[in-house]
């Protein structure tokens, strides 16, 4: 309609068109429209949570022992997809819920539309099984049932007792995601999948009442679960079998196998190289128990005060700080199981995600 053109008054002509482009309102006005839909799928899948992911696998990987290689960032990449489609999978199982309870979400505010959501949940939940299967097999055979149980929660098991299990169900899975592609296996990483899984259902059980308030049991239970949990982490263990532990010692059947040793060195000069070893690998564990205890506090403090806060006080503001900062203290947590299993570089590599992940928090809610 040529009255009223914003762009080019009543006349519509090709000066007034160019007048807009040369002002740069038509080429403003696009960029705020992608702006916009980029931050409406920033907020649909919480972004700033992608960074209490690719602990999973890493610390899957360090249970086992091994250092994280090719197939273990296969399955970080799986990973990511596979979070990012329960995201949007659970918007679009709660579009009506959020409609009443919260209004501003993507899809009520109807700044991202139902069918986009459910296409990008399922395109992402391809993309991370495929992902997954090029790590291998055993990585595909924990991917396909932690994507099921994403979607089993998000469709039916949410709104029931059993919610808070599944969610820290597919935690636990996730970590073994990254042993089973790294190595293969996932025996020596259950303990640890289990301590994460535990801390996932606390911060689920709050979760369910971020909307509206509740009891302050909830968020007391999640702060003993805390507690319990960073006993429990900080614990001395033995080393793993293989990769971050002190070295083995020879024994008399393996130097009977190796044959005779070349005369390269004396005896004194063998028992020195041998004190150097017992050192290094002594001071080596003693750095790991140290940061072990240094990232249990950081998890402790990082999740402790607010879950007390929305325990004085379970309003839905306090509750939903205290549920955020259970999923920040993700990351420290996953680097405490990874600095327990000698893998100190990896831990470090785990723990320098969370300022990263507390920055983009403050752009963008995670819950």
């Amino acid at each position: 309609m040529v009255t009223g053109n914003p762009v080019g008054g009543a006349s519509g002509s090709d000066g007034g068109v160019a007048s807009g482009v040369a002002d740069g309102t038509a080429p403003c006005s696009c960029a705020g429209r992608r702006s916009r839909r980029s931050r409406a799928w920033a907020e649909l899948l919480r972004l700033p949570a992608l960074f209490s992911v690719p602990g999973d696998a890493l610390a899957g990987a360090a249970a086992t022992g091994s250092a994280p290689g090719s197939r273990t960032l296969l399955a970080i990449g799986s990973s990511l997809c596979l979070y990012e489609a329960g995201m949007a999978l659970n918007d679009w199982a709660d579009r009506d819920i959020d409609a009443v309870e919260r209004p501003h979400r993507p899809l009520p505010s109807g700044r991202v539309r139902p069918a986009a959501a459910l296409t990008a949940a399922c395109a992402l939940t391809g993309a991370g099984l495929a992902l997954a299967a090029r790590a291998g097999r055993p990585a595909l055979a924990v991917a396909a049932p932690l994507a099921a149980t994403v979607w089993a929660y998000d469709l039916g098991l949410k709104h029931t007792p059993a919610g808070p299990v599944a969610m820290g169900a597919a935690r636990g899975l996730d970590l073994l995601l990254g042993a089973a592609a790294t190595t293969g296996r996932v025996r020596p990483a259950l303990p640890s999948a289990a301590l994460l899984g535990t801390h996932t259902l606390a911060v689920t059980t709050v979760s369910r009442q971020e909307a509206r308030g509740g009891s302050p049991l909830t968020p007391l239970a999640a702060l003993a679960t805390t507690a319990l949990l960073t006993r429990q982490v900080t614990r001395r263990s033995a080393p793993p079998a293989r990769g971050h532990g002190a070295p083995a010692k020879d024994t008399g059947t393996a130097s009977a196998l190796m044959g005779p040793r070349r005369p390269t060195r004396n005896s004194g000069q063998e028992s020195a190289a041998d004190s150097g070893q017992e050192f290094a690998a002594d001071s080596g564990q003693e750095f790991a128990a140290l940061l072990t205890t240094a990232l249990g506090a950081a998890y402790a403090g990082t999740a402790a005060r607010p879950y007390f806060h929305a325990a004085l006080n379970p309003s839905p503001p306090l509750t939903q700080r205290a549920v955020g900062a259970g999923i920040r203290a993700t990351i420290p947590l996953q680097a405490t199981l990874a600095a327990r299993s000698r893998g100190t570089a990896t831990a470090l590599l785990i723990a320098a995600l969370a300022p990263l992940g507390a920055r983009f928090a403050k752009k963008v809610s995670v819950t």
